[in-house]
């Protein structure tokens, strides 16, 4: 299994009420950090209520954060695609790819908050089908194609894009709960993100969502790809399990409240009423892992078990812990998780085995010649007094 790894941000900023100045710093931050340290890409949301996930626009940020940074991939994480007519996010998608010289992803999805929509006039019972027939839009632009199109919340005549693509970007659907996402991905061709699979029953979730990819892409002409599924997950690392604990004390339970009490989305809630119910709750359901290295190995491992097989794992960023304690825990996992899953230090570890297969021989051939060379050496002096 060769894996890539990445981040999912959306990014939660908890209790309501931040500076968000000094959150979008942090949010950089973390980026650069993972630049720095060898992740694969990252993937901003795009939220417009609720108080606590605070980028409005993911295209905007990935401008200010691509120039501070040298190899990660940025990507939209997700847009809400019904909030916006389809032409304009093909333009805004194709000059950020030309913008990134290749590093750009665009992610899609129907809208997470209905306070979004709420206030935009689209109703919560419309949006994922809204969202079916703009990723049929939006595909067909960016194939360079001639739309015309109207819907109720907007009409296109003769539409086309004036751009051509920099790259082949990746393009993904979000999924969490419904089989929307995977429906649009296997008709398209394009990359699957599951948000919410790792959540209490959400096994069940992988199940229905690589179903989904498997029946409907032939019909479509594609074949799945697994290389191409990201799964998406939180995890919170420290050197020990009871370090880690101590760490979310800063913020898993505001985060767990906004989950239970402000976000009106049944399908991504935390469970229990005080920390220590919490914390089983991450750990004890597969959602995720608040421990070691090891522990999120074996999290991993899991997964890989019960989906069949990804292509990608993207840490859900939170601020469960305080920013050097998060930063912390990114390094954590680049230095000892993701070289497990990457390959990177095979060679590495087989060069010590060997090193350490011939210790005995080459030990004592090294210590003879050193006392033979002294012993030489004593005998030249010998011979010259």
């Amino acid at each position: 299994m060769s894996l890539k790894f990445g981040t999912f941000m959306a990014p939660f900023h908890c209790p309501a009420g931040q500076d968000p100045t000094a959150a979008f710093e942090r949010d950089l931050d973390i980026i650069r950090h993972m630049d720095r340290l060898g992740f694969d890409e990252a993937w901003i949301g795009e939220h417009h209520s609720c108080g606590h996930e605070l980028i409005p626009d993911p295209f905007i940020f990935i401008a200010w954060a691509a120039p501070q940074t040298s190899h990660i991939k940025l990507g939209t994480g997700v847009v809400s695609l019904p909030y916006h007519n389809p032409l304009w996010v093909a333009d805004r998608a194709l000059f950020s790819d030309r913008l990134l010289r290749g590093r750009f992803m665009l992610g899609l999805g129907p809208g997470a908050l209905p306070t979004d929509a709420a206030m935009i006039g689209i109703d919560v019972e419309d949006q994922r089908t809204a969202f079916e027939e703009d990723v049929d839009v939006l595909m067909a632009i960016l194939r360079g194609e001639s739309v015309t199109a109207s819907t109720s919340r907007y009409r296109l005549v003769d539409a086309r894009t004036q751009y051509d693509p920099y790259s082949d970007f990746d393009i993904g659907v979000a999924a969490i709960a419904s089989p929307t996402g995977p429906r649009m991905a296997s008709k398209h061709g394009i990359s699957l993100l599951s948000v919410g699979a790792t959540a209490q029953g959400g096994f069940d979730s992988l199940a229905l969502h690589w179903d989904v990819m498997r029946e409907r892409a032939p019909e479509f002409g594609h074949v799945p790809d697994r290389s191409r599924w990201r799964l998406v997950g939180p995890m919170h690392l420290a050197e020990t399990k009871e370090q880690a604990i101590e760490d979310v004390r800063h913020g898993l339970d505001d985060w767990a409240d906004y989950t239970q009490h402000v976000i009106a989305a049944p399908h991504f809630r935390a469970a229990g009423e005080n920390f220590d119910e919490r914390v089983a709750w991450v750990n004890e359901t597969g959602l995720g892992v608040i421990g070691t290295p090891d522990e999120a190995i074996a999290q991993i491992e899991r997964l890989d078990r019960q989906s069949g097989g990804f292509g990608s794992y993207l840490l859900m960023h939170h601020e469960w812990a305080r920013h050097d304690a998060t930063l912390k825990s990114y390094e954590l996992f680049a230095r000892h998780v993701m070289p497990r899953f990457t390959g990177s230090a095979s060679r590495l570890e087989k060069s010590r085995d060997h090193a350490v297969s011939r210790w005995d021989e080459l030990d004592k051939r090294h210590s003879d010649a050193i006392a033979a060379a002294t012993e030489r050496h004593a005998a030249e002096r010998a011979g010259r007094g």
